[in-house]
């Protein structure tokens, strides 16, 4: 009895380490269900664009053909499938250079997934820190567009429908390395932002405009400033605006080739829309003389003895404004004559991808801003986005310091007058390969782009100047 019992037991404890190893060999083969492949342009595109969560056109096959051509950087399309061969995450990684065969890897906006699906995050986690080791990359850099925290136009809390710090969390568990809640414009991409939801109808997206954005529409409407779409022979006029904006506000980034470029590149299959504000100086003049003489026929209409204290005030009052009215014929005549009978205001590169779109670039000249031409053009181009079916309308980029001594506060109000969501995202994380190169890069290169960004930005205020 005690050897069929010794034998019963050795049979169970057989049993149960098979069942264990049956256990562990099903895990592993749920690890190795997943592979990461390099994707096909049209298979990535249909993944990344038609993502109901996470579609951006920083994750674009045209965003990383436009960083090979013009940043010089090397673009992957990575995709992560299933035994099915079933997309189930993406992620464009863009590969910079350093010396000595190292590099650094950057996936803008984050991997393409569903963030609360923890188990898809890790396995593509893991997957994509083996390919950057196997490439000698440093750290892998992600920034993905998952909101902390979103205002409404009235400034109240906006009701998140999944728990941001359960992701924020889950990225740190996987071995990423969160780089500070900053304020202003330190990271890669804005950390935040003004959205606004366009599946609401446009009277109501009005209605949270500010009351002087809606004034400013109104006397922009009535001196008949004309928005139009742009064309590719516009972009020379795009760029002259843009270097105007960016004298006034005292700092230079791009060229016209580099604007040209993510012009054509967002054509081939995508959509880049240029959008031109104009004013017809003949119209303006036309009508301000027209006003002119009605306002010299009511005042002539006024006796000149024996007036009344009320006639006096509204003769006083008519004289003021024609003599305004004469000193802005000047005006308008003078620049009549200087820039011929139209003249180009502003100029805004909006970027479609997916069921967004994105207000990239605007320029705008130093003159007759009165006329308010600029947010005519907002409105214009809302109007084009709702047209389009688009969901989501983004002005990429604001600040979150709020302090009235920041620089950026003007630019900060001006989009808040359009009463689209506050929108705070998560921030940066970098997960490290090489400690101690991540060290010395840390700490060199930064010295390195100061004096590269100074010595480009000293050229490209040579080319302004020689447009001028």
């Amino acid at each position: 009895m005690l050897v069929i019992k010794k034998d019963y037991i050795c049979y169970k404890v057989f049993f149960f380490l098979s069942k264990v190893d049956i256990i562990i060999k099903d895990n592993e083969r749920k690890e190795v269900m997943y592979k990461l492949i390099n994707l096909e342009k049209k298979e990535y595109e249909e993944f990344v664009k038609n993502h109901k969560l996470k579609s951006h056109f920083l994750q674009s096959y045209a965003w990383g053909e436009f960083c090979k051509n013009e940043k010089k950087l090397t673009p992957y399309y990575l995709g992560l499938v299933d035994e099915k061969k079933k997309i189930v995450a993406s992620a464009l990684l863009l590969k910079k250079r350093l010396p000595l065969k190292y590099s650094y890897f950057y996936s803008p906006r984050g991997f393409v997934l569903d963030y609360e699906k923890e188990e898809i995050f890790k396995i593509m986690t893991k997957e994509v820190v083996k390919f950057v080791k196997e490439k000698k990359g440093i750290f892998l850099k992600i920034d993905p567009d998952i909101i902390k925290k979103s205002y409404n136009y009235l400034e109240e809390e906006n009701k998140l429908d999944y728990d941001p710090k359960k992701i924020f969390n889950m990225i740190k568990n996987c071995g990423f390395k969160h780089l500070g809640f900053t304020k202003n414009f330190e990271t890669n991409q804005p950390r935040y932002t003004f959205r606004i939801n366009l599946n609401q109808d446009l009277e109501e997206i009005e209605s949270h405009f500010s009351k002087t954005t809606k004034q400013r529409i109104s006397k922009a409407l009535k001196l008949k400033t004309e928005i139009k779409i742009g064309e590719e022979k516009d972009l020379k006029e795009f760029y002259h605006l843009m270097t105007l904006t960016e004298e006034r506000k005292d700092f230079i980034s791009y060229t016209e080739e580099y604007y040209k470029k993510l012009y054509q590149i967002f054509n081939q299959d995508n959509k880049m829309t240029l959008f031109i504000g104009k004013v017809n100086l003949e119209n303006i003049l036309k009508n301000l003389r027209k006003e002119e003489k009605e306002l010299k026929e009511s005042l002539n209409s006024i006796p000149t003895e024996n007036l009344s204290k009320s006639a006096k005030n509204k003769q006083k009052e008519l004289t003021r404004r024609v003599d305004k009215l004469k000193e802005d014929i000047k005006k308008y005549q003078d620049i009549k004559e200087k820039y011929g009978k139209e003249i180009t205001l502003n100029a805004h590169m909006i970027i479609e991808y997916g069921d967004k779109a994105w207000v990239l670039y605007a320029g705008n000249h130093n003159i007759l801003t009165e006329t308010y031409a600029n947010y005519h053009t907002y409105l214009e181009h809302l109007k084009f986005c709702k047209e389009r079916k688009l969901n989501i309308y983004d002005q990429f980029g604001t600040i979150g310091d709020l302090q009235k001594d920041n620089p950026r506060m003007g630019l900060h109000e001006f989009k808040k007058k359009f009463g689209g969501d506050y929108i705070e995202f998560l921030g940066e994380f970098d997960y490290i390969t090489n400690k101690p190169m991540y060290f010395i890069f840390t700490k060199l290169v930064p010295i390195y782009r100061k004096l590269v960004k100074n010595k480009s930005k000293k050229e490209l205020k040579n080319e302004v100047s020689r447009n001028k």
